[in-house]
């Protein structure tokens, strides 16, 4: 139940995050109402998921996955550039999220 609901929490970070490009500075008021439900549902979803996960579990796969999906929309959505070093950074990114999992996920 806990990784369904870090799924979740994830899942609403990233639809936060991406509404706040869409609010051009909450110039906008859907994007940027949207932007304040999405992070208020994440927070929420990941303090339930705390209850299962320890912190650094949750926390480290919440962020890194959430930064490497943002990276990734960023390109798709937004033109973004793409070059080594931003490949690298997110291979770090899922490389040390996959350490941390081996390390100690219960």
């Amino acid at each position: 139940m806990g990784y369904l609901l870090l799924s979740g929490a994830i899942a609403a970070e990233v639809a936060a995050t991406t509404a706040m490009k869409y609010s051009d500075g909450f110039s906008k008021p859907g994007p940027a109402l949207l932007t304040a439900v999405g992070y208020v549902v994440s927070f929420v979803l990941l303090a339930q998921t705390l209850k299962s996960l320890s912190i650094g579990t949750a926390y480290a796969i919440w962020s890194g996955v959430g930064t490497a999906t943002i990276a990734v929309l960023g390109l798709l959505l937004f033109g973004e550039g793409l070059n080594a070093v931003k490949i690298a950074g997110l291979l770090l990114i899922i490389g040390g999220v996959v350490v941390l999992n081996l390390g100690g996920a219960h």
